[in-house]
């Protein structure tokens, strides 16, 4: 779908605009998701082309693995952004697009390192990894 979307980070000093095709939101069960966020995330994606910032002073990059950088707020801690080196995609938290979003969830990945404390029962498909 095409769309215009905004959203942003808890305290609001990264903000950004969406104009392109959002992808169905993938649940993402993986140990590094979950040290971001404290449980799973929720990511939907795009051409990172399609992503503009309006305002993004305090939005830091973290290189979590070798061809991974995690974007978030220095100020509030907000996870935002998850993008993998030399891919066109950025793939965006989705609890950080303003409402209506207009999306679900398709699916749970890296469900094989998911937590003990939760199950997960939508009955959506399931893969241990990607």
């Amino acid at each position: 779908m095409t769309v215009q979307k905004t959203g942003g980070c808890l305290c609001q000093s990264v903000r950004y605009e969406i104009n392109g095709p959002l992808n169905p939101i993938l649940a993402c069960h993986c140990s590094q998701c979950a040290r971001t966020s404290g449980n799973f995330a929720t990511m939907t994606s795009t051409a990172a082309a399609n992503v503009t910032m309006l305002s993004d002073e305090t939005l830091r990059w973290f290189q979590s693995s070798e061809n991974v950088n995690r974007g978030f707020c220095s100020r509030c801690g907000s996870n935002l952004f998850w993008k993998q080196t030399g891919s066109p995609d950025i793939y965006i938290t989705a609890g950080t697009i303003d409402k209506p979003t207009g999306l679900r969830i398709i699916g749970h990945i890296y469900v094989a390192s998911k937590s003990d404390y939760y199950d997960i029962t939508d009955g959506l498909p399931q893969k241990d990894e990607w």
